[in-house]
């Protein structure tokens, strides 16, 4: 009888999880450092100008990871899923997810 109360809760707190990162939105990068950037994600790539920021409208979570490179030649990879919330900002040669 427990374990059945184990796996249980246990699915749900996998359901739950996979709820949040199901969500319907938009993928969003803000570029605040000073150089323009290249990102690859799983359905192509762009580049995102310096002091400027890409939406990816209606886009959901991304299934892969998401590569940005620095004209440095530096890449850093998102671990996928991303999804709509959390915002990519991109700051000198580096970045970080925060909530919109």
């Amino acid at each position: 009888m427990e374990w059945r109360r184990l796996t249980i809760l246990v699915t749900a707190a996998v359901a739950f999880a996979m709820a949040g990162c199901g969500e319907d939105g938009d993928l969003t990068l803000r570029n605040d450092g000073p150089d323009d950037v290249s990102v690859v994600w799983e359905e192509g790539s762009f580049s995102v100008q310096a002091g400027g920021g890409v939406q990816i409208l209606d886009s959901g979570c991304t299934d892969e990871d998401v590569v940005v490179t620095f004209p440095s030649g530096k890449v850093v990879t998102v671990t996928g899923p991303v999804c709509p919330d959390r915002v990519i900002v991109i700051e000198d040669d580096d970045l970080e997810l925060r909530a919109p």
